[in-house]
């Protein structure tokens, strides 16, 4: 039970007053999809209720943060289409929007916080904290901080400087039970013996996670925190912080709180930085659609409907509610993935498919030479590739028969193409295709169907070997589409290639 004295957080928007949220990632290596899933859901709710979202940079961590990451996390969201009217590149009331350029800021709000008495100097070690810790543990009570330095005097203090010791700078929370509503997960409670006391200053003067991310939301007057469930834990000890930020008049309000639900991986696993599926660079690597990425994304956690995976941002923006939002984990599966991003490619106008394909269609991707490549028969192509794309990535081995001056070599394709009596039946087939009219699909489909016929071979057995002869796989394009692109002098000549090597 919670006390009368318990913050209470709201989960209304306030007086007609539109929302102010935040992304505020650090730049330590390659974004993550669990990254995006938060920026999305963030950025989703600040368009839909016609509020503000806030892009600041969280780079306190000089030895982990890196220009080349920021640069990597402005490029991810400009990719990924995402707007923000307060941050890097934009501006906005609230400058500096990087933490490294804020720490006069922090170091003004830590003295206040000292001079106030909700915060006070610790000189504990840490080895004495470890101790103490365990000792806490062996007994069965909560092991976190004990309040050792919470009273000390000014003879104490002056012993354990004498020693040499510097000290770290600690919130002192409230002797009380915080209660607050989170927007997902409804009315959550905290007893005072299970949130201690905690660190906001290093010994080395530079400010925790713990006291600038209250701070900058404080002071950029953020409305709704909606971030991953692994932060959980640290909210009640930010509300107290709020409450006192608010005391002092440095904060207008506490926030309110949604966190969403954990990415799981490979076996039932929280999804982190460092499994390959959470990188956003493969994503971006393989192929994706931004839009494709995202409608996934959403339905960890969110759906538009019970009976509609398929999306535009705009859809979902004019949907996106957090209080739908599941608490529950979500599983990434990643060829659910891609069997919504193929959607998303089939959604595309052909001319801007075309286009996206571009990166794969030359070097370092595709194995041809630069002065192979045939636009006219890129052209024709597309259409016929965008029906069968899961990732844009595929397009370069669907489409390197046209290309490269021999179809390449698929051993596997080979072998379970090129059964007894493929040789007879090449032969036919190449007579039957001789004659045929090359303007038409229709006309080399009859073609190889006569040929399968003559040899007691349905359409599917008949065209298998025709298939790996002129593009060397087993599985590809529309296969007649595919020969009248290529031509007939080609797709003749590399059937008399695959006949010279079935009887060699």
């Amino acid at each position: 039970m919670a006390n009368a004295n318990s913050p209470k957080i709201s989960t209304s928007l306030g007086q007609g007053v539109p929302p102010r949220v935040r992304f505020c990632p650090s730049p330590t290596g390659n974004p993550h999809v669990g990254l995006v899933r938060t920026a999305l859901f963030n950025w989703a709710f600040a368009r839909h209720n016609e509020g503000t979202l806030v892009f600041r940079i969280e780079d306190t961590d000089a030895a982990r943060d890196s220009e080349e990451s920021y640069g990597q996390l402005l490029d991810s969201m400009r990719w990924l289409g995402f707007d923000w009217d307060e941050g890097p590149e934009v501006g906005g009331p609230h400058e500096p929007y990087r933490q490294s350029q804020r720490m006069d800021i922090y170091r003004d709000v830590a003295a206040k916080l000292l001079e106030a008495g909700r915060a006070y100097h610790c000189y504990c070690s840490t080895e004495e904290l470890d101790a103490r810790r365990e000792a806490a543990r062996a007994a069965g009570k909560p092991s976190g901080y004990d309040g050792h330095c919470r009273e000390l005097t000014a003879e104490q203090k002056a012993a354990y400087e004498a020693e040499g010791r510097t000290p770290i700078v600690r919130f002192r929370m409230p002797d009380e039970t915080i209660t607050f509503t989170d927007l997902v997960r409804g009315e959550i409670t905290y007893l005072p013996e299970n949130v201690p006391d905690y660190g906001i200053v290093r010994a080395n003067g530079a400010p925790l996670y713990t006291l600038v991310n209250p701070v900058d939301d404080a002071l950029m007057e953020i409305t709704h925190v909606l971030r991953g469930e692994d932060l959980l834990s640290s909210t009640p000890r930010q509300v107290a912080l709020y409450k006192a930020l608010t005391e002092l008049g440095i904060a207008k309000q506490i926030p309110a709180f949604g966190h969403l639900p954990y990415v799981m991986g490979e076996g039932n696993k929280k999804l982190s930085k460092r499994d390959p599926q959470a990188s956003l660079n493969l994503y971006r690597e393989r192929g994706f659609l931004p839009e494709g990425l995202l409608n996934y994304l959403s339905l960890l956690g969110w759906s538009l409907s019970a009976d509609q995976d398929i999306f535009t941002m705009d859809e979902m923006v004019a949907a996106f509610d957090v209080t739908d939002v599941n608490p529950n984990p979500a599983r990434f599966d990643l060829k659910k993935a891609e069997a919504i991003n193929g959607d998303h490619i089939r959604l595309l106008d052909v001319k801007d498919f075309a286009e996206r394909c571009a990166p794969w269609l030359k070097a370092p991707f595709a194995p041809w030479a630069p002065e192979d490549f045939d636009q006219s028969a890129w052209d024709a192509i597309a259409p016929h590739a965008q029906t069968r794309l899961k990732v844009l990535s595929e397009i370069t081995d669907n489409v390197d028969f046209l290309f490269l001056p021999e179809p390449a070599f698929d051993e596997a394709s080979w072998t379970k193409a090129m059964k007894e009596g493929s040789d007879a039946l090449l032969r036919t087939a190449r007579e039957k295709l001789d004659a045929a009219d090359w303007s038409s699909p229709e006309s080399l489909k009859e073609a190889v169907l006569a040929a399968g016929e003559a040899h007691g071979l349905k359409l599917g057995k008949a065209q298998a070997p025709v298939r790996v002869a002129v593009t060397g796989r087993t599985i590809g394009l529309p296969l007649f589409e595919s020969l009248e692109i290529l031509g007939k002098e080609k797709t003749l000549a590399r059937v008399d290639a695959a006949l010279a090597k079935l009887t060699a």
